[in-house]
């Protein structure tokens, strides 16, 4: 996939997939497939460049001026949309400038003469421009003017609650793990390499590997999780601790460590993908090692009866 911050490198012309795309959950992927596969007339077109343009960094992180945690990093978010059918990934620079524009000067400046769109795809409560005025209805109306056709995308739901970022995190946060999978149309994942930890694990028996993962990486509650991994093309039972290990030394940092079950090897270097399934229990402190090694174990023989459970 092609990924550019200018506008002036971009590959045109384009069908647009416009939005913040954090998560790339059922509500996005609608959006995404709106402008995947078909020109205007509703023929396949090669010609035009399949395209998702959203911003860097995130509007709330540059009026806020606090760095925002992602559901889905870059890395991340090239991966799953590239597994979608983009092309190519265009991340405007979010600045005072693109800031103050009107909506009609987005749209002209921006998508007609920068990124000579064919066809945006938005979803229903997509918001542009100057504090955020413009509406996807705005969008579709300035867009005709150039006929460049505007495919809205209704609001999708799961269950009673609308798919939604937001709630995605809420969900995560509160240890609901099959509600964020739900959501997002897929378990949530935490890839990463492994890297030398401080070898705890190994000596009362059970070994872990440590995932170094992207700063700007949104970490669910603390505690331990049933998982699967996939290591290369392997797929793998595991258990998974995330937070400060308490009662070994705890550090103000978090680690994420992973142990997998019935396996063993060298896992130093190697990426791990680790999709989270069940969150089993929060982050404890122990009177003893002994007594975190009899925790683990009751940990692991209940993940294995959940995964396997579940195949």
């Amino acid at each position: 996939m092609w990924v550019t911050s200018s506008t002036a490198t971009a590959l045109l012309p384009t069908a647009i997939a416009l939005g913040n795309f954090d998560g790339i959950h059922r509500g996005h992927q609608e959006v995404v497939r709106s402008i995947v596969g078909v020109d205007a007339t509703g023929s396949e077109d090669c010609s035009i460049r399949r395209t998702v343009v959203t911003f860097n960094p995130h509007p709330r992180e540059f009026f806020s001026g606090q760095r925002r945690q992602l559901l889905t990093p870059q890395e991340e978010k090239v991966r799953l949309l590239e597994a979608l059918g983009i092309e190519q990934l265009v991340l405007l620079p979010f600045d005072r400038e693109l800031a103050t524009l009107s909506p009609q000067d987005f749209v002209e400046k921006i998508l007609v003469r920068q990124l000579q769109a064919k066809r945006i795809g938005v979803g229903k409560d997509f918001h542009f421009g100057y504090q955020r005025q413009g509406t996807a209805e705005d969008l579709r109306a300035i867009a005709q003017n150039h006929d460049i056709e505007v495919k809205i995308v209704s609001l999708q739901a799961c269950g009673r609650d609308r798919v939604s970022s937001s709630l995605i995190r809420q969900s995560l946060q509160e240890g609901d793990i099959p509600q964020a999978n739900r959501l997002l149309g897929r378990p949530y994942q935490l890839a990463g390499t492994v890297v030398t930890g401080q070898q705890l694990g190994r000596t009362i028996g059970f070994p872990t590997a440590n995932l170094q993962l992207p700063d700007n990486k949104f970490l669910p509650r603390y505690g331990v999780y049933s998982v699967r991994v996939v290591l290369e093309k392997t797929a793998l039972l595991g258990v998974m601790n995330i937070g400060c290990r308490p009662t070994v030394n705890a550090e103000a940092k978090p680690t994420v460590e992973v142990h997998l079950l019935d396996w063993s090897g060298d896992l130093y270097e190697q990426t791990l993908t680790v999709n989270l399934e069940e969150f089993l229990r929060p982050e404890q402190k122990f009177s003893s090692l002994d007594a975190l090694k009899a925790q683990i174990q009751t940990d692991c023989k209940r993940a294995k009866d959940l995964l396997n459970s579940q195949l």
